[in-house]
């Protein structure tokens, strides 16, 4: 496979020169992690005070990494990236709620993305939510630590339930394929107990309902060989959306505090090994999966490319998909789509103040990922010396 990433004129053809000044600036600051902690506590201290920020923010990291502030508000956009034949998935990203009311609009605002936008435009190839967007962490968390639910718990948990089905069988009723994220382990059980259900509901003809397997936990490969053995058995196919994940901190320390065995790979080369096999294992079992390769990681992106390749598939078969984040890693994503893989962006949505927790997890994230930014900085250097000598 041609080392097709290297392409800068591909990744930022819809970059205006001011675009990737401003993105160069924007990667440079998230670079800096003392920056990041002070420009993190200074914004929520900002939008908590009611102080006029919300401009600011918008014309930086919220249009950086982020669609608009509604589904509407996010078409110029989804028809910018389509014109290069790169696909778009709305996300609502308001995050930290934990109202009932919340929920039901979560749960609302997924389906109207399926009736609405993905079921017409081609454009828009999957709706996707997060456990916690459909109820709260802590009774996740109870239900994955077997810990007994109060009667009122009981009937919560019955309205998550109905929420995640009410979201699969319109996604099933439309043909709308529907990505499930996951969170921290000590809730996930519960959300991936729950997502089997609709599996077994839903992906009986097709693929409608993916899950997600975070590789930098060393047990999935064997959690994915029994779901596959119990999918076999009861005549349901599986879709997973793979990634690294994105709690590694968190649950290093968790695992220390509580006395229990790190769930977390050793080292990063033994995350990327972890990834690799879940993702050769998949692809070894096509007739009974579907893969959506969600990955930052250019190795885990050619390995599928050269996969595809090798098998002498189509290379938009409709079971293999490549995601990335907005405003991150465009490099994979347009390259990807100019050679005829299905490549599709995570394009997040939602009023800014509420969409700010999301965007200061990933900047924090960002910061501990060090050889991503400083990716994404060579990149747009590389472009701007292009642009120069043209």
């Amino acid at each position: 496979m041609n080392r097709i990433f290297d392409n800068t004129e591909t990744a930022f053809a819809l970059k205006s020169d001011s675009d990737l000044e401003k993105a160069y600036f924007l990667f440079k600051m998230i670079k800096s992690e003392p920056l990041v902690k002070i420009g993190t506590a200074v914004t929520k201290f900002a939008l908590k005070s009611h102080l006029p920020v919300e401009g600011l923010i918008r014309s930086t990291v919220f249009d950086h990494f982020c669609g608009g502030v509604s589904e509407e508000n996010c078409i110029p956009t989804i028809e910018k990236l389509y014109s290069k034949n790169v696909y778009s998935i709305l996300d609502y990203s308001a995050e930290g709620k934990e109202e009932e009311k919340q929920f039901d609009k979560a749960k609302d605002i997924t389906i109207g993305i399926i009736k609405n936008y993905a079921k017409t435009n081609q454009a828009i190839p999957f709706a996707v939510f997060k456990p916690t967007g459909f109820g709260r962490f802590e009774l996740y968390r109870k239900i994955t630590e077997h810990e007994t639910l109060t009667p009122e718990e009981e009937k919560e948990w019955g309205r998550v339930v109905d929420r995640y089905d009410a979201v699969s069988k319109a996604a099933y009723e439309n043909n709308v394929p529907l990505l499930i994220d996951a969170e921290e382990t000590w809730m996930q059980t519960a959300a991936d107990d729950l997502i089997e259900e609709m599996m077994k509901r839903y992906n009986k003809e097709r693929v409608i309902v993916f899950g997600t397997l975070q590789l930098y936990r060393w047990d999935r490969l064997d959690y994915l060989r029994g779901l596959h053995e119990r999918a076999k058995s009861e005549g349901f196919k599986i879709g997973m959306k793979l990634v690294r994940g994105a709690y590694m901190e968190k649950e290093r320390e968790r695992a220390e505090e509580k006395g229990y065995k790190d769930p977390i790979c050793a080292d990063k080369p033994a995350t990327d090994k972890n990834y690799n096999e879940v993702l050769k294992y998949m692809f070894d079992n096509l007739e009974d999966m579907s893969i959506f390769n969600g990955t930052h990681n250019e190795e885990s992106a050619y390995l599928l490319m050269d996969l595809i390749d090798k098998a002498g598939l189509k290379r938009n078969d409709q079971r293999l998909w490549f995601g990335q984040l907005y405003g991150m890693s465009d490099h994979i994503s347009f390259n990807l789509a100019r050679e005829g893989f299905n490549a599709a962006k995570y394009l997040p949505f939602g009023p800014v103040k509420d969409v700010m927790p999301y965007l200061i997890r990933r900047a924090e994230e960002n910061t501990s990922v060090a050889g991503q930014t400083t990716r994404e900085l060579d990149l747009i250097t590389k472009e701007k010396k292009r642009r120069k000598l043209k």
